[in-house]
């Protein structure tokens, strides 16, 4: 990896990791409900994609496409309902492991034959993820995980679409772009059936979420992508939930259990095999 490559995936996971630390304390500490954040966060996303680009090429058309949109939008809605009741290491933990899970098994099936240690490395991460949602005192609502479980598929199958994208910031603009309608829709129906709510916080944090950790951190991931394998990809991201464990404990007093510290042990050895590991001919 090029200096360049390294400096762009570190600014990637922390913006990842700032996306799952926003999201929980609006969820957690102001009055914004998920749909209005949702909405909020990628309305936000899509107008400071759109002004960047016009900055930068004021005559370039939108690339993107309705399925990135759609994988985007799917995301953001599971993230955001998900983290109504999982604390923020937690979810950091099952959407990356689900991410990194669905990236590698895509990479298998496209050609990117495994070992069988690399096979291990995989057990080893669906271990930990089985761990962290067994029953106890700690573990998290299981439709909550399972929520955040889609929210990593989703996010994976957007990573992947984003690596045959030519222009990383008019991908993203023009994805944000599409996806916005949807989410006010979605905003507006749930308007219709439930109280809204929100307050200056809860709209600051998704205005950041929206603007700095997704619409720009995602430019910077898709820049990124374009070099990294697909394993190496899954792999990166593995650093977001120690990051976001770290700033739950720090912002949100979150404690780490011990439950936490096992899987996350299991996921990032079971991955780092999978990367660590040359793959056969």
């Amino acid at each position: 990896m090029t200096p360049r490559l390294y400096a762009l995936t570190l600014l990637s996971m922390l913006a990842f990791a700032g996306n799952s630390l926003l999201c929980r304390l609006a969820l957690k500490q102001t009055a914004i409900d998920p749909a209005t954040f949702v909405a909020i966060r990628i309305a936000s996303g899509a107008l400071v994609l759109w002004l960047v680009l016009r900055l930068r090429k004021p005559t370039k058309a939108l690339e993107g496409n309705w399925h990135g949109a759609l994988a985007l939008l799917a995301y953001a809605v599971a993230f955001a309902y998900a983290y109504t009741q999982i604390p923020a290491g937690t979810g950091a933990l099952l959407l990356f492991a689900s991410i990194q899970i669905s990236m590698i098994l895509y990479g298998f099936f496209i050609g990117e034959r495994l070992s069988i240690t690399q096979g291990l490395g995989i057990g080893l991460a669906v271990a930990g993820l089985v761990i962290l949602m067994l029953p106890s005192v700690s573990a998290p609502p299981l439709f909550h995980a399972l929520l955040m479980i889609a929210a990593g598929v989703a996010w994976g199958a957007y990573s992947l679409l984003g690596r045959s994208a030519r222009d990383a910031a008019s991908a993203t603009a023009g994805n944000f772009i599409r996806a916005t309608p949807v989410a006010l829709l979605l905003f507006l129906l749930h308007g219709l059936s439930s109280r809204v709510g929100y307050d200056a916080a809860g709209v600051a944090y998704a205005v950041a979420s929206g603007a700095v950790t997704s619409g720009l951190g995602y430019v910077v991931w898709y820049a990124a992508l374009k070099g990294l394998k697909v394993t190496h990809a899954a792999t990166v991201q593995l650093s977001v939930p120690v990051l976001t464990a770290f700033g739950g404990t720090l912002f949100l007093d979150e404690p780490v259990t011990g439950i936490l510290v096992t899987a996350s042990v299991l996921i990032l050895l079971g991955i780092a095999l999978v990367v660590l590991v040359k793959r056969p001919a």
